[in-house]
């Protein structure tokens, strides 16, 4: 028999604090957050909106290229009548792949990676308002993104169009009728990045509600941040009905449900409605951003404020809201009905009202101007003409017997294209030269940009203003063959030639922003003499912001920091105000030990997440129930690090930063 004395209790006691302690430190080291700000890691676990912005728009720009290539393809196939370049399977996957990219991967996160860099920086704020949210985004979207793509090794690339109309996409899959796993990966790869792409637009929507600089009303904010708040908000209400129908393609094509079998009961149209209930406000949600971007960019240039600021915000606002009642459209060939397809006309031609509304203040706010043609410039005029025109030829389908006839012809590619590659695109690469130096403090190369700017609007017309005419001509949209009887080869050729262009211009932007990344001419913190606040603090922006939260007093309140106005209304420079003065920049560790200022703390768990989502994906569409189990595993097992490891750490910012 054992007797326990106090003194054994006590040394009980002192084994078992020992054993616990150990354990907690164990499990406290497994929690702890990294402490590094800086270096190749650094981007992995990094939760400032800076960096994450970044990676947006450098992996967006990757699949742009890939997207750009099956564009190259495509118009190979079509340089020629009865051509053989692609097989009609091969041809399926590259507009479907194309389609797909472009929408999904290229035109939405770059959007996202312009929000993330300059939402917080243009409402004076230290970050978005959740951190880590933010950085699961974007790993939602690499992974989701090498998901789609690893389906060209996996079985095969999707094939049933970046649409998925059913019952094409929801045909059991061991009917035949679209063998492979294209339709799968494509529907599950669209919900993962539904998910990054929802979670983004719910974080810049409680950014801009919650966190803007004293003083900055609703009325005060710069137009891009607005026109991003109306895109978050499209996209919280469309993607869930578009969510849901992937998943009912998925179950249709997988476990034997009918939603869209009309012998069962179900409906094949109830598909066309739930997907362009999202498409077309997802037109919306491409372009208003880009309107946003051009709204900055033209007042600098012109050496004028944007005229009519308020009109413009509201018609943003009007825009997105009429976007839901025009989506029938696109189905007027299906048999809606003379009253359907006569409410849709209507709303149809209203909609082009407000935007009609935003093109005269664009040209009012250049009216008179003192404009000056850079490259940024040059791109937003792009914009502005190539926008109108697709905005007129989309017009045209308000005329719904002229819009049948349009239907699934080049027309249809011809209009979409001036709207989103001359509107969206040419937007963003005007983006990407006015704010590069206050990304890497560098200018891009001026005159090589003007060369890439006139290369690329050239090959762009050329590509697709002859498609009005082959539409018009007969040519139908998604066929790999045309016959030579049809008259359209040399138009065809032309497009071919001009879509080359094209690759050439991305080729040398992409050169030129890795040379001026490199070489480029050293900026300081406003080399434009810019109006909002971002331009306020040192290029590149440091990693806190701004060293005390600003005060604003006025739209464009920067600009109205440095310049009074005469009687006449012409701006003069405040007689205190040196522009040639930079302002104060301290390392990252002196603007948080000296100025009390709070950084959020790296994590590793936005990236576990995600992983475990992706390979319970892979798991899914492959049927391999063990990997499906692993996947959800990972992604509950990050989703408790997440919530349990310590709120901040404290950082290693390497010095400066």
């Amino acid at each position: 028999m054992t007797v326990t004395t106090p003194e054994t209790k006590l040394e009980n006691n002192i084994l078992a604090k020992k054993a616990h302690g150990s354990k907690s430190f164990a499990i406290s080291n497994l929690l702890k957050r990294p402490v590094k700000s800086t270096g190749p890691f650094s981007w992995i676990t990094s939760v400032d909106h800076k960096k994450i912005g970044i990676l947006y728009i450098g992996l967006s720009l990757l699949f742009f290229v890939c997207g750009g290539v099956e564009a190259l393809l495509i118009r190979l196939q079509l340089f020629s009548p009865n051509s053989s370049v692609l097989t009609a399977v091969q041809y399926n996957q590259m507009f479907t792949m194309h389609g797909t990219t472009m929408v999904f991967l290229v035109g939405m996160p770059m959007i996202a990676g312009f929000g993330n860099y300059l939402i917080p920086l243009m409402i004076g704020a230290r970050d978005v308002a959740f951190p880590r949210l933010n950085m699961f985004g974007f790993w939602i979207f690499l992974f989701g993104g090498v998901f789609l793509y690893s389906s060209f090794f996996l079985g095969g690339a999707p094939d049933g169009g970046w649409f998925g109309y059913t019952p094409l996409t929801s045909s059991p899959y061991d009917s035949g009728i679209l063998p492979g796993n294209g339709t799968n990966f494509w529907a599950i790869g669209l919900l993962l990045l539904g998910v990054g792409t929802t979670t983004s637009a719910l974080n810049f929507i409680v950014t801009v509600t919650n966190m803007r600089a004293p003083g900055m009303k609703l009325m005060r904010m710069p137009v891009f941040v607005w026109m991003m708040v109306v895109t978050s908000f499209l996209t919280v209400f469309a993607l869930p009905v578009f969510s849901a129908a992937l998943i009912m393609v998925f179950f249709d094509r997988n476990f034997g449900t009918t939603f869209f079998f009309s012998a069962t009961g179900g409906d094949p149209l109830l598909y066309q409605h739930m997907f362009w209930i999202f498409g077309h406000p997802e037109v919306y949600i491409l372009i208003l951003p880009g309107m946003g971007i051009v709204s900055e960019i033209l007042p600098v240039f012109s050496r004028k404020p944007l005229f009519g600021y308020s009109v413009v915000v509201f018609s943003g606002i009007a825009i997105g809201f009429v976007s839901w009642g025009v989506w029938a459209h696109h189905m007027f060939a299906s048999g809606l009905g003379p009253v359907a397809v006569s409410a849709f006309s209507v709303s149809t031609m209203l909609v082009g009202v407000p935007t009609g509304v935003k093109i005269f203040n664009w040209l009012g706010t250049m009216w008179g101007g003192s404009i000056k043609f850079t490259t940024a410039m040059l791109y937003a005029i792009g914009f502005v003409t190539m926008f109108t025109i697709g905005g007129l030829s989309g017009v045209t389908h308000a005329v719904s017997p002229a819009d049948t006839q349009q239907t699934d012809t080049y027309y249809i590619i011809a209009h979409f294209h001036y709207v989103l590659f001359g509107g969206l695109v040419f937007a963003l690469l005007g983006g990407v030269h006015y704010w590069f130096p206050k990304v890497f403090g560098r200018l891009m190369n001026e005159r090589y940009g003007k060369i890439i700017f006139w290369i690329v609007f050239v090959g762009f017309n050329m590509t697709f203003a002859p498609m009005h005419l082959t539409g018009l001509a007969g040519q139908a949209r998604r066929t790999w063959r045309y016959q030579e009887e049809l008259g359209v080869t040399f138009m065809n050729q032309i497009a071919t030639v001009g879509a080359f262009l094209i690759a050439f211009g991305v080729l040398n932007f992409v050169i030129n922003i890795i040379y001026s990344k490199l070489k480029g001419k050293k900026a300081g913190a406003d080399p434009w003499d810019a109006r909002t606040l971002e331009w306020s603090i040192p290029s590149p922006a440091p990693e806190y912001n701004f060293l005390e939260t600003p005060l604003v007093t006025n739209v464009d309140d920067f600009w109205h920091k440095k310049y009074d106005e005469d009687e006449d209304g012409r701006s003069i420079l405040k007689k205190d105000v040196d522009l040639t003065e930079e302002p104060l920049r301290v390392t990252t560790q002196e603007a948080v030990t000296k100025y009390g200022i709070h950084l959020p703390s790296p994590s590793i768990w936005p990236m576990v997440v995600p992983l475990g989502m992706v390979i319970g994906a892979y798991g899914l569409v492959l049927s391999n129930w063990f990997a499906c189990g692993i996947g959800i595993g990972i992604a509950a097992i990050g989703l408790v690090g997440w919530a349990i490891e310590p709120d901040t750490q404290d950082i290693d910012h390497g010095g400066a930063h």
